[in-house]
């Protein structure tokens, strides 16, 4: 064989081995990026700064319209009202906290938070959604502490619109407290730090609707002692709350049962894991473990871009759900758009729709229906009447005659 054409076809060879080398090395970055690409796309989320020195944005006003996405109106005096606070939707990158004014982050709030998550109250309750610096995505995925006081710093915002919500709705209308997500998170710290121990506002309290959150046992405990799960389709003045997740979903069930923080019975924050989780069956309506079929499912939607008012048709017996170590337990629904999209940061963030929404719809009335009714009962309610009292013997004293 000439020297010539050895020498060409080694040089082939050699071209072709370096581009097999090459589209390897290409496939195994390509597969090591999306391995990782939930820590990826964390490190492009982090604010370079700490908690410590970081200059937050500017607060809202409560006073003010602008200081609400929505605030409903009260023209009937028996009309509840719903504080509903909305979970989390900006990602991070340059602040711990939200600007309000952030277009995207607004943007999601208005076209897929409120209509899938906050819409199911509209029809229970005047409803009333504050503006209020979120904690970043990037905060809840690190659990560092700067991203722990970024959550405090949030609820705090929250239990300001709170005051204000308490102080417009009066002294003798129900409530409903409902949070989605982070949302949830705060909700959960205004039960602690306002509704528990205030014997007016508990009074008034239809429920509180914590959903996708998880909430710690050992709150009720504490903190909690007199806001009770719900643990009946008919209980009010409790908590109704899960997390949910599908069979196979165990990074998601790890992330929920371990590397969440929730309020501790102090008011800090700290890991759930070993405090166990309340879990309310939404189809059952109740605090059970027994398995809800998917024939009892009243409905879910997908209403990203619904306008405020529009009510969406709701796609009835997608999912069974059980309850199952403090984590709602879901089967995949039947209808692709109630599936959960393949997103970055998936695991810490709320769907694109509501898998309950007639569920938890339907369960509200309900309880505003038990409630109303032992209002009623409790009104005509006759007190108790005082211990007696011990008189001391006192003595008879004749009457003199006048005449005398």
């Amino acid at each position: 064989m000439p020297s010539g054409f050895l020498r060409q076809t080694l040089t082939r060879l050699a071209a072709r081995m370096a581009l097999i080398s090459a589209i390897l090395v290409a496939l195994l970055i390509a597969l090591a990026a999306w391995a990782l690409r939930d820590q990826i796309y964390q490190t492009f989320q982090d604010p370079g700064e700490p908690f410590q020195t970081y200059m937050p944005p500017p607060a809202a006003n409560y006073a003010d319209e602008s200081g609400w996405y929505e605030r409903g109106a009260l023209d009937d005096p028996e009309q509840p009202a719903v504080f509903y606070v909305h979970g989390t939707t900006f990602s991070g990158g340059s602040h711990w906290n939200a600007p309000l004014d952030h277009a995207d982050s607004v943007a999601r709030i208005e076209n897929s938070d409120l209509p899938n998550f906050a819409a199911p109250f509209r029809s229970t309750g005047a409803l009333f959604v504050p503006r209020y610096r979120q904690a970043a995505l990037y905060a809840f995925m690190n659990n560092r502490e700067d991203g722990l006081a970024a959550r405090i710093f949030a609820a705090r915002d929250v239990r300001n619109a709170f005051d204000v919500f308490t102080d417009e709705i009066g002294d003798s209308r129900p409530f409903i407290l409902a949070g989605t997500g982070q949302g949830g998170l705060h909700a959960l710290n205004i039960l602690m730090r306002r509704v528990d121990d205030d014997d007016e506002l508990r009074a008034r309290l239809v429920a509180a609707y914590l959903i996708e959150t998880p909430v710690p046992l050992d709150l009720f405990e504490g903190p909690l002692a007199d806001i009770p799960p719900c643990e009946l389709a008919q209980s009010i003045r409790c908590v109704f709350s899960f997390a949910s997740a599908g069979p196979n979903e165990d990074e998601r069930i790890r992330i929920l049962t371990e590397r969440t923080a929730s309020w501790r019975p102090d008011g800090g924050l700290e890991f759930v894991e070993g405090r166990g989780l309340l879990c309310v069956n939404p189809i059952l309506g109740r605090r059970a473990t027994d398995y809800a079929p998917a024939r009892l499912h009243l409905g879910g939607v997908a209403a990203d871009g619904f306008e405020s008012g529009v009510a969406p048709a709701p796609i009835p017996a997608q999912t069974g759900a059980q309850c199952v170590d403090g984590i709602l337990v879901t089967e995949e629904p039947r209808s692709p758009a109630l599936r959960r999209p393949d997103r970055l940061a998936e695991n810490y963030r709320l769907p694109p729709f509501n898998l309950f929404y007639e569920d938890i719809r339907m369960d509200a009335q309900h309880r505003l229906a038990a409630w109303r009714e032992a209002a009623t009962r409790e009104a005509n309610f006759v007190p108790d009447l005082a211990p007696p009292e011990e008189i001391e013997d006192a003595p008879v004293r004749p009457i003199l005659d006048r005449d005398n």
